[in-house]
């Protein structure tokens, strides 16, 4: 494949159709995880799962088998509480056994309850928001300084854009022409236990973004094709960072979840576990 493949050995891609299975399988592993554990955030991790799996099967290049190739695209989850979404992808790509995934938040697990560096595939210990966007700019600038073609992706909440470091960052990325970094903001318009336009109105959103000096594109984040479509616009871009804001559903695949800010953060009971695997069946 070329250099904005999936896989470093030429493997083939999914289709559409079968990344979206994908998808819904990873759905399923999110909830066994959260479930399991008694605690963790269902609500991102599930609208930030179409978008994760198209970029590790069909976008980055990555090497499960070496998750420290110096020649692989980085991905930083700077909304990092929502790491059950990409330890479901992790693990299904292979960078860990799948029943690991079941250690979620257990004591001396490598899979805790925001992302850590411990995690084979993960890029950056963070949890602290707003600070993945700045560290993703270091990454672009190293790529650059080491004439290397890899990509760096960086996974922003629409509530933590209320940070003032994601625009110190936005601004230092579009200065340096960083057409190597790509900003993703998961914009499911929930953060905590409210909804964003109650905490800190963001619109308008993409304009804000162009005013910092970045391509901007939009996308409905649950339209897999629409999405791989998107990500390959970004890497063409020239001279500037792209931004991806994905117009996204809260808990999307449940219905009891989805829009529903209760499932930012809590467990489902075994009633609700079971009803949302009836539904993701």
């Amino acid at each position: 494949m070329d250099d904005h493949g999936a896989i470093r050995a030429g493997e083939a891609r999914p289709s559409v159709e079968e990344m979206e299975a994908i998808a819904k399988g990873l759905r399923r592993n999110i909830l066994r995880m959260i479930f399991t554990a008694g605690s963790g955030h269902p609500g991102g991790s599930l609208s930030e799962i179409d978008l994760l799996t198209a970029l590790y099967f069909g976008v980055m290049k990555t090497d499960p088998g070496n998750p420290r190739w110096e020649g692989r695209d980085r991905f930083i989850l700077s909304k990092a509480h929502a790491c059950p979404g990409l330890y479901a992808v992790l693990a299904r790509k292979g960078f860990f056994p799948e029943e690991e995934l079941l250690s979620f938040r257990q004591i001396d697990s490598r899979l805790q309850g925001h992302a850590h560096v411990m995690t084979p595939g993960v890029e950056m210990s963070s949890g602290s928001l707003g600070q993945g966007l700045s560290f993703g700019v270091g990454c672009a600038l190293a790529a650059r300084a080491d004439g290397a073609r890899r990509r760096v992706y960086v996974m922003l909440g629409d509530g933590e854009c209320d940070e003032g470091q994601v625009w110190e960052a936005a601004m230092s990325a579009a200065h340096y022409g960083l057409d190597n970094l790509t900003a993703i903001v998961d914009r499911n318009r929930i953060q905590n236990d409210r909804f964003t336009d109650d905490v800190m109105k963001l619109e308008p959103l993409a304009d804000k973004w162009l005013a910092f000096g970045w391509r901007v594109l939009e996308v409905d984040g649950h339209r897999m094709g629409d999405i791989l479509s998107t990500f390959k616009q970004a890497a063409e871009s020239q001279g500037r960072p792209s931004v991806i804001i994905a117009s996204t559903v809260k808990g999307k695949g449940v219905s009891f979840m989805e829009n529903n800010p209760a499932f930012h953060g809590a467990a489902p009971s075994r009633e609700e576990y079971d009803k949302a695997m009836l539904e993701l069946a």
